[in-house]
């Protein structure tokens, strides 16, 4: 019986009910690594929503530092009230000093105000605060968070769902069809971190920074939480898509769709594509040549898999065309082997009587041959 973990073979058959309970146990399975996810995530979704704001906050942060926007001038009143405390600690430690010519009641007091002085100007924050996405319902924070915390569990347990898919679906594949689509199951995962990671480090930081920088002069931007964390899965799971290139590319190769040579012939197609996916994105031209670049390599690395699969199909097919069935002759002594004995004259049979002899000996010769009681 196929468990989640063992798979059946190819000749193995199995009745509509087995069936469905493999799928069922699969899908249980597969629950169960996502609700695992889910629940170490909410764990530890303080953790993840910094991870997520980071990017909002690090391009923020640039803007309150130069006294951009409310929490701009915010912060320009902190270092005033700084500097105006050190100031006052300054002029209270000339005043408190014996050369002052104050009375020592007086400069008793004022030396006491010193360290009050420095324990409200340590308060003060000494880098600026980027902002942090607002909610504007009662239960936002709540929804938001468990969709945040959703979104990362189903990302982790993504291995767990495809090995489960990959498992029940493989019954269906022949052991050659198995050895083609399995680097492609196993590079699926792989490539959808990559494409994550570069979205995360290097498409949402440039998005993020177009976006609040356009016009930001004419508003008062307030960032709302599901919006921007729609937006951050939106660019993350894109990229996690687009990173899946090689696999598309290299499955259509062995499907017969396209050949090497033709996506060589089509790399200047293929640089206006990534091109044009990566202007899609928010960014300048900077980030428009940090987003091609990859997507262009993708495609490179892309054409070298296919061709190398190519030349390994091709030899394959090479050793088995040279390893074919061969004719042999049947057993001498006229023992049955269960198989009717070649017809004279087939490629697989004697030679056909010479048609120069004497045709009444050729007749019975192939009387004989297809039952010798005609013959007698």
């Amino acid at each position: 019986m196929a468990t989640a973990i063992r798979t059946i073979g190819h000749e193995d058959r199995l009745s509509l009910v087995e069936h469905l309970d493999e799928l069922r146990t699969r899908l249980i399975v597969g629950g169960i690594a996502l609700a695992v996810a889910f629940g170490v995530c909410f764990w530890q979704n303080h953790a993840l929503l910094h991870l997520i704001n980071r990017p909002l906050s690090a391009q923020t942060q640039k803007q309150v530092a130069k006294g951009e926007g409310p929490l701009g001038q915010t912060w320009l009143a902190q270092q005033g009230v700084v500097n105006v405390a050190k100031d006052t600690e300054a002029l209270a430690g000339i005043l408190s000093a014996p050369a002052s010519g104050l009375p020592a009641a007086t400069r008793a007091k004022l030396a006491a105000k010193i360290p009050q002085l420095r324990a409200d100007v340590a308060k003060i924050p000494r880098v600026p605060q980027g902002k942090k996405p607002v909610t504007l319902g009662v239960g936002e924070s709540f929804t938001t968070t468990i969709t945040v915390v959703f979104i990362f569990a189903l990302i982790f347990s993504l291995p767990v769902i495809l090995f489960e898919l990959y498992g029940f679906v493989l019954p269906a594949l022949s052991p050659s069809e198995r050895r083609a689509v399995r680097p492609l199951v196993i590079a699926v995962p792989f490539l959808f971190a990559a494409g994550a990671a570069f979205g995360y480090l290097v498409v949402m930081p440039a998005a993020v920074r177009f976006l609040q920088n356009f016009n930001s002069s004419q508003f008062e931007v307030l960032v709302q939480a599901n919006q921007y964390y729609q937006f951050a899965a939106t660019v993350i799971l894109a990229m996690g898509l687009v990173f899946q290139v090689p696999v598309v590319v290299v499955g259509a190769t062995r499907a017969g769709l396209v050949t090497p040579r033709q996506l060589r012939r089509g790399r200047r197609f293929a640089l206006v594509a990534c091109a044009a996916v990566a202007a899609f994105l928010p960014g300048d031209a900077i980030t428009l040549l940090l987003e091609t670049i990859p997507l262009y390599v993708l495609y490179e690395a892309s054409i070298l898999v296919a061709a190398y699969v190519a030349r390994r199909d091709a030899a394959r097919e090479r050793e088995a065309a040279a390893d074919g069935p061969r004719w042999e002759p049947p057993p001498s002594g006229g023992e049955s082997t269960g198989s009717p004995a070649p017809f004279p004259g087939s490629p697989e049979g004697p030679p056909a009587p010479n048609s120069s002899e004497d045709p009444k000996a050729s007749v019975n010769a192939i009387i004989d041959h297809i039952d010798r009681k005609l013959s007698d």
